[in-house]
């Protein structure tokens, strides 16, 4: 088990994260930050205080106590929403900006791609695709996707 760089991490009746630090200080209002949160999502976790300076630094989240673990998964789930693209059903034309209607793993949505740039390759056919309005959508595996799929796809590639 790691030593924790804090005495104890909890919720507070109002649902905050307080830290409370190895010289006995309590830090109400967390934000826990992942460095890397698409290509390392388990390396490097900063915990910031509420006026954004870092309060402790966490290598491995998978190296946490259970309880420390669960915790921040949860917070981090909260704050980072990146849907999984499973299907594209229809993009309104092949030039952008255009209107994609996409199956993902929390049901059917549209968004406008504004510019190919908006398509990042990360490395072994995974994509992000940044919508008009910021959210990103992660393509695991874009080699894996339907025919049709990776046919409308290729035209912004």
């Amino acid at each position: 088990m790691m030593t924790l760089p804090y005495r104890q991490l909890s919720r507070n009746a109002f649902g905050r994260l307080v830290l409370v630090a190895l010289d006995g200080g309590e830090h109400v209002g967390v934000n826990p930050v992942r460095a890397h949160p698409i290509s390392a999502p388990d390396e490097g976790l900063s915990l910031l205080g509420p006026d954004g300076h870092e309060l402790a630094w966490i290598d491995r989240v998978s190296d946490l106590p259970a309880a420390e673990r669960e915790l921040l998964e949860a917070e981090l789930a909260a704050r980072e929403f990146v849907p999984t693209l499973l299907r594209i059903k229809q993009v309104s034309t092949f030039s952008t900006p255009s209107q994609w209607t996409v199956d993902t793993d929390l049901g059917e949505t549209q968004f406008i791609l504004r510019t190919e740039e908006d398509i990042r390759r990360l490395g072994d056919g995974r994509l992000l695709i940044a919508s008009s309005h910021g959210i990103q959508f992660e393509v695991p595996d874009r080699f894996a996707l339907d025919r049709a799929s990776k046919k409308m796809l290729e035209r912004f590639l």
